[in-house]
């Protein structure tokens, strides 16, 4: 480009009669390398244009722009890769592994007590990520002490509280598990279980909410995604951040305050009921859960949260007619518009779908792969082998530097011999070897390569 563009800006303060000040922009101001423009003198019009025979239109220079001016290919041969060793780290008697998830309170990571060899589950909270939670404090304190409390097979165990008080951090560790229902759910194609697999899931959760209403507790946000599943198949309620604990000397399980996830609320919370007893929310919500399992739906939708609990104020919906009985008969036991209505605990586990297991009509969905390892294996053993054990490949322990294309050629040969694998053998074996993963990554500058 001939031409060099910019924007200026400059205000003329004049004074008028009435006093007021006016502004005056002059903009898209084009500059030639001959002409040169005096900022200093100010012209009453407020557009401006220098060169303009000469000038050509901007849309036209952006086309004639080299971008090899701007961006320098480099081949993949001079990106440099440093492989980087495990850090082991230490919270208090457990030794700390990889990622499993991340929620809206903070992070969860696998663990391993060094002194019980057990393997747990830990949730890092953050005292300045709560605090930009409402009521995040409130509800983190509130399901710790309902968890110090609850022991049951079907409920989360809280094993250990740990903080850190430099860092404002709280660890909690809990039982180690594999997963949540609503993960399981996604990775089937259908969005839903077998009716045999979802009636073994219904019981454990019927269960474990019949102990948490024996101990007066009102969970308020039964759904999937706070069911989660242990490597053996056991269900755990979890997530008490909402929960409600009726008093000792309370005449009923009235409640007030309405909380959880929209689409699992019931319609006596949708149409902005004062009060309402607590036991048949969570009977909704089982309700809804076993609707989803079972037929990969919900019951009640909406485009947003009003057009949500408009329809779920109604109380109208429908079943699949694939759903036969008695299924169909415990769904909308449970789906019961009025609370006085609705099923109860007892009826629901004397009903012949709760009593009587389906038949075996399809396989059983099984537990999806943890960052593509099928077998769900501890993520803490590589930090524990990198911080005991030397790698004989390394030469006195010396950094060891891999471009992109070693890296890229490495990939693909994995790729092919996977594929070679799976076809030559069908049914997937362990493996026995562990492959030390190259993480990311310092970047040398080399000669010849151009920092864009």
């Amino acid at each position: 480009m001939d031409n060099n563009m910019c924007n200026i800006t400059k205000s003329f303060e004049s004074e008028e009669a009435d006093g007021t000040d006016q502004e005056k922009e002059i903009s898209n101001v084009i500059f030639s390398g001959k002409d040169e423009l005096e900022l200093g003198e100010s012209a009453e019009n407020s557009e401006l244009w220098i060169n303009q025979e000469n000038s050509v239109d901007f849309d036209d220079d952006l086309e004639n722009i080299n971008i090899t001016n701007f961006f320098h290919r480099v081949d993949s041969d001079q990106i440099i890769y440093q492989k980087k060793k495990r850090k082991l780290k230490l919270v208090g008697k457990y030794v700390m592994g990889d990622l499993l998830g991340e929620g809206s309170y903070g992070k969860v990571k696998e663990m391993l007590d060094s002194e019980m060899l057990c393997r747990r589950a830990v949730k890092i909270l953050k005292q300045k990520k709560l605090r930009r939670i409402p009521n995040g404090e409130q509800n983190v304190q509130r399901e710790i002490k309902l968890l110090r409390k609850l022991k049951h097979k079907n409920v989360i165990n809280l094993v250990d509280e740990l903080y850190n008080h430099d860092k404002q951090k709280m660890y909690l560790i809990m039982e180690f598990c594999v997963g949540s229902l609503q993960g399981l759910l996604d990775s089937t194609p259908d969005k839903k279980f077998p009716h045999h697999q979802a009636h073994g899931y219904f019981l454990q959760l019927i269960d474990g909410l019949e102990y948490l209403h024996s101990m007066r507790v009102i969970h308020k946000d039964i759904k999937p995604g706070n069911l989660l599943l242990t490597l053996e198949g056991d269900l755990k309620i979890t997530d008490l951040g909402v929960a409600e604990t009726i008093d000792l000397f309370a005449k009923d399980d009235t409640c007030y305050i309405g909380q959880g996830s929209p689409a699992f609320q019931p319609p006596e919370i949708a149409n902005g009921l004062e009060s309402f007893p607590g036991f048949k929310v969570d009977i909704w919500s089982s309700g809804v859960t076993l609707y989803n399992i079972t037929t990969g739906f919900y019951p009640f939708e909406g485009d947003n949260i009003y057009r949500l609990f408009e329809s779920i104020g109604k109380g109208d919906y429908s079943i699949p007619d694939e759903i036969g009985e008695p299924l169909r008969n415990l769904l909308t036991g449970m789906l019961e518009k009025e609370p006085q209505n609705r099923f109860n605990l007892q009826q629901i586990r004397q009903h012949s779908w709760f009593t009587r297991r389906p038949s075996i009509s399809s396989a059983h969905v099984p537990f999806p792969p943890l960052k593509g390892d099928t077998w769900h294996n501890m993520t803490v053993l590589p930090y524990l082998i990198d911080h005991y054990y030397d790698d004989p490949c390394d030469s006195a322990n010396e950094a060891q530097y891999f471009t992109e294309r070693e890296l890229n050629e490495s990939e693909r040969r994995n790729v092919e011999s996977d594929n070679g694998n799976a076809q030559s053998n069908q049914s997937s074996k362990r493996s026995s070897g562990w492959k030390k993963p190259i993480s990311c990554i310092s970047v040398r500058s080399l000669p010849g390569c151009k920092q864009s």
